[in-house]
């Protein structure tokens, strides 16, 4: 069966071949502007490629540096630089790993540099972008926390040491709110003895996070429900709760104030009348 296509389906057609016809002929003049071989000298092809990252051309940036890293030699002061760059370029396109990769390559390869410290802070700060949800494989968590480590422990001294310990703590909370979410399921499925597993995981591993207190809160509840009616570990654990966290409104509407706690304590308990001796008589 033959189509018609008629006058409208006709310019349809050209209008579309036009129109990737256009496309065509931009990127061919995009990658036809930035190109090595137009750089006789690699100090040519630093100030150009430099050029680009500035002006936000993050892909002729990236191809420029990239050469540069394969093409200068080791004891060039471009080469440290170049990976910097690189890796910058690489962030601003959200390709973490790849940015990673090249702060690592930095830190590793030229570890007496002024820019090594910073780069193992931005490697870790890459991986830290990618493991944004707990909940998801650690892995790249792992890396973050490596690289930072390593940051704290080779350079002690590096202005970036309190952006550091804050980096580590931020994925402190974040191991500490994978834990306690597992604590929170395995409490929503009755199963109370692994719920506790998990929350005291929290308590012991990152007591300096939001989700200790919290995880601290949900081992009372959990000890007071009546499949467990541990009285004692949910009086222990309030003790523990008002010890460290004074004054906490949940807290104190959780386990008491620690005032009213001691005037309970302290009230003498009144002994419950004998009803089986014999009722005196009044005098006449």
């Amino acid at each position: 069966m033959r189509t018609t296509w008629g006058t409208n389906g006709v310019m349809l057609v050209r209008r579309r071949f036009i129109f990737f016809v256009v496309v065509a002929l931009a990127t061919a003049a995009c990658s036809r502007g930035f190109q090595g071989r137009k750089f006789p000298t690699n100090d040519g092809l630093y100030t150009a490629s430099l050029a680009e990252f500035k002006t936000k051309k993050w892909d002729n940036a990236i191809f420029g540096f990239e050469k540069l890293t394969l093409e200068l030699s080791a004891r060039d002061t471009l080469l440290p630089l170049s990976h910097w760059y690189l890796a910058q370029a690489h962030e601003a396109k959200s390709e973490h790993i790849l940015a990673a990769t090249s702060f690592t390559r930095l830190a590793e390869s030229f570890p007496d540099d002024s820019l090594a410290d910073d780069a193992l802070y931005q490697a870790g700060a890459s991986y830290l972008r990618i493991w944004q949800n707990p909940e998801l494989d650690p892995q790249y968590g792992t890396l973050a926390q490596s690289h930072i480590r390593t940051l704290l422990s080779v350079y002690p001294d590096s202005p970036l040491r309190k952006d550091a310990e804050a980096a580590l703590l931020s994925l402190d909370d974040r191991y500490a709110s994978k834990d306690y979410l597992n604590g929170m399921f395995y409490v929503r499925r009755g199963a109370f003895d692994s719920s506790i597993i998990y929350f005291k995981s929290v308590v012991k591993d990152y007591p300096n996070t939001e989700h200790a207190r919290l995880a601290l809160m949900r081992m009372v509840e959990v000890y007071r429900t009546p499949q467990m009616n541990y009285k004692e570990e949910a009086a222990e654990t309030c003790t523990t709760l008002r010890t460290a966290y004074a004054g906490d409104k949940e807290v104190v509407k959780l386990c008491g104030s620690p005032a009213a706690v001691a005037d309970s304590a302290a009230k003498p308990i009144k002994p419950a009348a004998d009803s089986a001796a014999p009722a005196r008589k009044s005098p006449r």
